[in-house]
C-alpha cells in the first residue's frame, strides 16, 4: 500500500501513540475524537481533524479504529453519522478489544455495503504502542489483510488468525486472560511473601530466574507495583470488561473458566474500591488490604 491517506478514530491511550507512529511513518492521518485535546495533541504533529467518523471515511479509504467498548464501535461503526456514513471508505480495521459476538454483530451491520472489515485487537500495553511492538491478532478478508499489513507492521508484529470476524477478538481474549491471570496469582503470592517477611525484589529475583516467571513477575510487578506508581498504563475497569467478554465466551461455547471466573472476581472487586481508571496493576493493592502486608520495594516512593 502506498503512503497515502488513513483515517484514524480514537485517540486513547492506545490510539494515541498508534496514530503517532503512523503519521512518523509518513501516512497522511485524518482523525477523530471526541476530545478537544487529544485531537490538537496530533494535529500539531501534522494530522487533519474531522467533524465525525463519517467525515473521516469520507476522505480515507482505510480508517483504523481504538475504542473503549463494544457498543462505542458499534456506534462508530454503523451508527448515525458513522463511519459506514462516508463516500469513500473500504476498509475498517478494528483495533479495539470488543469481544467475537460484538465484532461478528459489526461484521453482520456491513453486510451489503462495501466495507471489509478487519477484526484487529492489539497487545503490548502503552508502552507496546509508543514503541510499535504491539502484538497484532488480525481476522477477515484475506485480501484485504494483505493489503494492510504495511501499514500495521510499523505498530508491531502481525498474526492472521482467521478469515471471519471475531477470530482475532477470541485470540486476543485468551491472551488477556492469561496476562490478568498471571497478575492475580502474583499478586497474591507477592503479598503472601511480604506478610511472611520476604522481601520483594528478592521474590522477583527468584521466580523470575525459576518456574513462576510470567509477564507480571517480569515487567509490571517490579516496574509499576515495587515503586508504588501504579501506572502501567491500562484501566483496571476496561481489563475488567476483557475478563469479563472471556469468561462470556467461555460459557457460549460451553468452556468451564473457573480460574478465569476468580480472577474476574478480584478486578471487579479492585474496580469497585480504586474505580474504573485505576490503573490494573492496582489489583496486588486489593490483596494488600485483605492481608493487611504492602508489597513495596527498597527504593519506593513514600
Amino acid at each position: 500500500m502506498s503512503k497515502t491517506v488513513l483515517g484514524f478514530v480514537g485517540l486513547g491511550n492506545m490510539g494515541a501513540p498508534m496514530a503517532s507512529r503512523l503519521i512518523d511513518a509518513g501516512y497522511e492521518l485524518v482523525i477523530y475524537d471526541r476530545s478537544e485535546a487529544a485531537l490538537q495533541a496530533l494535529v500539531a504533529k501534522g494530522a487533519r481533524a474531522a467533524a465525525s467518523p463519517a467525515a473521516v471515511a469520507s476522505e480515507a479509504e482505510t480508517v483504523l479504529i481504538s475504542l473503549p467498548t463494544p457498543d462505542v464501535v458499534k456506534l462508530v461503526c454503523t451508527g448515525a453519522d458513522g463511519l459506514s456514513s462516508g463516500t469513500k471508505i473500504r476498509r475498517i480495521v478494528d483495533l479495539s478489544t470488543t469481544g467475537p459476538q460484538a465484532e461478528a454483530d459489526v461484521a453482520t451491520r456491513l453486510q451489503g455495503t462495501d466495507i471489509k472489515l478487519i477484526d484487529c485487537p492489539v497487545s503490548g500495553g502503552v508502552a507496546g504502542a509508543s514503541k510499535g511492538s504491539l502484538a497484532l491478532m488480525a481476522s477477515g478478508d484475506r485480501d484485504a489483510f494483505d493489503l494492510l499489513v504495511p501499514v500495521l507492521e510499523n505498530l508491531g508484529k502481525v498474526f492472521y488468525v482467521g478469515a471471519e470476524p471475531g477470530m482475532a477478538q477470541t485470540m486476543k481474549l485468551i491472551n488477556n486472560i492469561c496476562s490478568a491471570a498471571a497478575l492475580a496469582i502474583t499478586s497474591e503470592a507477592m503479598v503472601l511473601g511480604a506478610k511472611a517477611g520476604l522481601e520483594a525484589e528478592t521474590m522477583i529475583d527468584v521466580l523470575n530466574a525459576g518456574s513462576g516467571r510470567n509477564s507480571a513477575s517480569v515487567d509490571k510487578i517490579p516496574r509499576f507495583v515495587l515503586p508504588r506508581t501504579f501506572d502501567f498504563g491500562f484501566a483496571v475497569g476496561l481489563s475488567a470488561k476483557d475478563i469479563r467478554l472471556c469468561v462470556e465466551e467461555g460459557e457460549r461455547l460451553g468452556v468451564p473458566m473457573m480460574v478465569a471466573s476468580a480472577v474476574r472476581q478480584l478486578f471487579s472487586i479492585t474496580r469497585s474500591e480504586f474505580g474504573h481508571d485505576a490503573d490494573m496493576t492496582a489489583v496486588i493493592r486489593t490483596v494488600e488490604q485483605w492481608a493487611g502486608a504492602e508489597v513495596k520495594g527498597k527504593d519506593a516512593k513514600a
